[in-house]
Order: C-alpha cells, then structure tokens, then sequence
C-alpha cells in the first residue's frame, strides 16, 4: 500500500460508530493519510454511543475526534470533509487513493451504492471506487437482514466489494468489549489489505 495516497473513511448513520472510530485510530497512529466524512446523520449517534461532539463544520470535527482519540499530534494526516461536499477530493476519480473503508455502513448507503445513486460525497466516493476498480470495504451494521439487505450486499460483492459484517471470531481470545473492537477492526484491515496487528490469528 502506498502511504503517499490517502484511504478514503467513511461514517455512516448506522450503530457501531466506535468501529470506524477504532479504524481512523489505527490509521493515523501507523502513518497512513486519511479522508473522512461522516454523515451528518451520523452525530446524534456519535454523541449517544460514544460522547462524541460532532456538527457541520470541518474544523470541529477534525479537532474533536483527534482529542477523543487523543491523537492531536497526528492531524496532519487527516482531512475531513463534510457529506453535502459533492466537489471534495475523493469524489474525482482523478485523485489518487487507496481505497475506501465505510464502517458503519447504513443499509441506506448500501442500497445507493448498489443502485449507483451518487447522492452525497460518502456514495459518490464508493461510486468512484468501483469505477476506478480500487478497493472498497462495507462494514453492514443491521440486524436481522431482509432480502433486499442481502440482495444488495450480493450485487456489491460480485462486484468485488468486500463485506465485513461486524462479527469478532472468539477464537481469537476475546475477553473484553475492547478485544472484541480490536478484532472486528483488524478484520475490516486486513479486507482492504493493510497489514495489522489487533487480534490474535488461527494457529495450531
């Protein structure tokens, strides 16, 4: 993975805010450039789940996530943009990146995705992933799914889209809420092909 070119991170309305929290964490602390938008119907839930502030305004959400995670030393390495920037960076398929991780990833966003309808700069941006034959993760966050859920997901994967449910494996010696985070998130990594180091793996 070429660390010059930025992943694309995207927040969705959807519970599991912690798991793109925990993958922006990992990416700054190991150098690599981040993107990140997060949808604006997204901040309620960050500030229910986790008591995370977020509003519409690029700063704060820069400022604010970088002092929940307690990174303030990494913000060179981010750049957030706002959902309704249509004419951002990563909406352009002339701009390089290495991909795109949305987790969570609402059913909403999936079934646009899906449907190739670019409404905002999150869906756009996946647009511009699967035209540009770059990698891009979904991390679905429903339970129970319906047809449509899963006939969406069907369409995305025989495009090559990779979906990671986020189910830890208990093989991997979970113990704590923590553990659990680690290795769902490890897992979403190792999808897009970043090397990492957050759960304990197979071996007998």
């Amino acid at each position: 993975m070429n660390k010059d070119n930025p992943v694309i991170l995207a927040i969705t309305a959807a519970s599991g805010i912690i798991f793109g929290v925990k993958t922006l964490e990992f990416l700054l602390k190991n150098d690599f450039r981040a993107e990140l938008v997060i949808s604006s119907k997204a901040y309620y839930i960050a500030q229910h789940e986790l008591g995370l502030a977020l509003s519409h305004e690029r700063e704060k959400i820069h400022e604010n996530i970088l002092k929940f995670l307690k990174i303030e030393n990494k913000k060179e390495n981010l750049k957030v943009w706002l959902d309704n920037e249509i004419w951002a960076n990563p909406s352009s398929g002339s701009y390089k990146t290495e991909g795109m991780i949305i987790v969570p990833c609402s059913m909403g966003s999936i079934a646009s995705i899906a449907s190739g309808l670019a409404q905002n700069l999150i869906t756009r941006a996946a647009d511009v992933c699967l035209k540009e034959k770059r990698p891009l993760t979904l991390v679905p966050r429903e339970t129970p799914l319906n047809s449509i859920h899963l006939e969406n997901m069907l369409k995305l994967s025989k495009l090559g889209v990779n979906i990671v449910p986020p189910i830890p494996g208990f093989y991997g010696k979970i113990e704590t809420i923590d553990d659990s985070i680690n290795f769902v998130v490890g897992k979403i990594l190792d999808a897009s092909k970043i090397e990492n180091n957050l759960y304990e793996r197979w071996q007998i």
